[in-house]
């Protein structure tokens, strides 16, 4: 299901600037884009935007072959599986009734769980790798665990499109790298992934393209390796930085050096 942005500007009321400025963006069907950039330059902005719950002071956006505002809400939750950078659980949930909340855009008013829905979440549990986990209390999981049940309640809407914000974010180093082997699968499978992250090594080996944020504006995009240049880094992210290709992956690799010192 491809996602387009058509000169989209955000504006906060305490910001001298636009969040996001005139951007435009598509991110095709059944591909992996990746969002990256600075803290403040738009990225969890352009997530709400494409979603439909930050106000466009222009442009539009599209999904599919209407524009989002055209969309029914719940038929929207239906097709867009989305995590946010953070939430608050304010109630008490096991994480099997958190994940279950990806199915109510698929029941009627208080229509109970059908073998279907239950099915799905079962699925979205392993896939997330947070089966045992299932009748534990969201407040006693960690952090990372938590975060693989939240991504497991996108999936479990069976959704065309996922929008992800920092998905990886509190995740070691193998939880990290099967939620990118996850989210890589969904792409190759036709479902449209847009992964919005601080993350850049090991995103590059499984992105198909990138796009690099600064100011609320589009400072580069394309394949990995045309984005992630040092040049480019270095003027978007104001410090010093060395690009090489990972001779295990052909992906580039992004490091951050120490100043120089006077």
């Amino acid at each position: 299901m491809r996602l387009v942005a058509e000169g989209i500007t955000v504006r906060y009321a305490a910001l001298d600037r636009p969040a996001l400025d005139g951007l435009s963006l598509e991110v095709p069907s059944g591909s992996l884009t990746a969002v990256i950039g600075p803290n403040g330059s738009g990225k969890s902005t352009l997530m709400r935007a494409l979603l439909g719950t930050s106000p466009l002071a222009s442009g539009r956006v599209t999904l599919g072959d209407q524009p989002l505002d055209a969309w029914d809400r719940r038929e929207l939750a239906k097709v867009v599986g989305a995590v946010p950078q953070s939430e608050s659980i304010a109630f008490p949930l096991t994480a099997r009734e958190l994940v279950s909340m990806g199915r109510y855009s698929h029941l009627g008013p208080l229509a109970p769980e059908s073998e279907t829905d239950r099915a799905a979440v079962a699925r979205a549990l392993a896939a997330c790798d947070v089966s045992d986990l299932a009748d534990r209390d969201v407040a006693t999981l960690s952090g990372g665990e938590l975060q693989r049940a939240r991504i497991a309640r996108a999936l479990a809407s069976e959704p065309k499109a996922l929008v992800l914000d920092e998905p990886t974010a509190s995740l070691d180093i193998r939880h990290e790298m099967e939620i990118l082997e996850l989210a890589r699968a969904k792409a190759d499978s036709g479902i449209t992934v847009l992964l919005i992250t601080h993350g850049l090594d090991s995103l590059a080996q499984f992105a198909d393209r990138m796009v690099l944020l600064a100011g609320g504006r589009i400072a580069a995009t394309g394949t990995p390796a045309q984005v992630l240049r040092e040049d480019v880094m270095r003027e978007v992210y104001g410090w010093p930085i060395a690009v090489q290709v990972d001779a295990a992956t052909g992906a580039p690799r992004v490091t951050p050096l120490r100043k120089p010192r006077p």
